[in-house]
């Protein structure tokens, strides 16, 4: 017989494969199809780990990879928030700290506390982990968004400072990153994919 709290664990990690069925704004590169949840946080997580020489080696990467993997996983139950949908994003806080209460709230009591930390730490963004976790949840979409002549901002007709704005923690990220994001902005302006 399995102990209660492994029977927790696993009724969790079943739980999560629901992020698969959340959809983002974002497509997959090369396809017409938007990024689901678990793509995204794949992906920034193998992207914190190629990009890590970029950042301070103080910071705790096994601490920043475990908040990559998990802050994500309470879109399960508040759904994923347009980045330039202003009415959604009016609620967007209060309907994921809900989540978050909710989906972490199936581990047993340590794993729950150590999740919800987490993801509250991510949140406020005050620590270094906290800062590289953020910065590679904004350059993942711009990234994709690059790799895709913008198909997605201009289905939206997004902003040019729209994106300066959702993007201003990569901005003032590493030298690379910066760079690499104040490019992607500026051509895309150029080409007519930013308004």
């Amino acid at each position: 017989m399995n102990s209660e709290k492994f029977l927790k664990q696993i009724e969790f990690l079943k739980e999560i494969d629901k992020a698969k069925e959340v959809y983002r704004q974002s497509k997959i590169i090369g396809m017409k199809r938007c990024e689901n949840d678990a793509e995204h946080s794949w992906h920034a997580a193998v992207m914190l780990i190629i990009l890590r020489e970029y950042f301070d080696d103080k910071a705790d990467t096994l601490k920043a990879l475990k908040m990559m993997l998990m802050h994500d996983l309470v879109e399960i139950y508040a759904g994923d928030t347009p980045c330039y949908d202003e009415t959604l994003r009016s609620t967007q806080k209060q309907r994921e700290k809900a989540a978050a209460q909710r989906l972490y709230s199936i581990l047993p009591s340590e794993q729950r506390e150590e999740m919800i930390s987490l993801y509250n730490e991510f949140e406020e963004g005050r620590t270094m982990e906290a800062q590289i976790c953020n910065i590679m949840d904004r350059l993942q979409p711009t990234m994709l968004i690059d790799g895709d002549n913008g198909v997605s901002w201009k289905e939206r007709s997004v902003l040019k400072k729209q994106v300066i704005e959702r993007d201003k923690i990569a901005l003032e990220g590493p030298d690379e990153i910066s760079k690499y994001v104040e490019n992607v902005i500026c051509k895309a302006h150029e080409n007519g994919y930013l308004k």
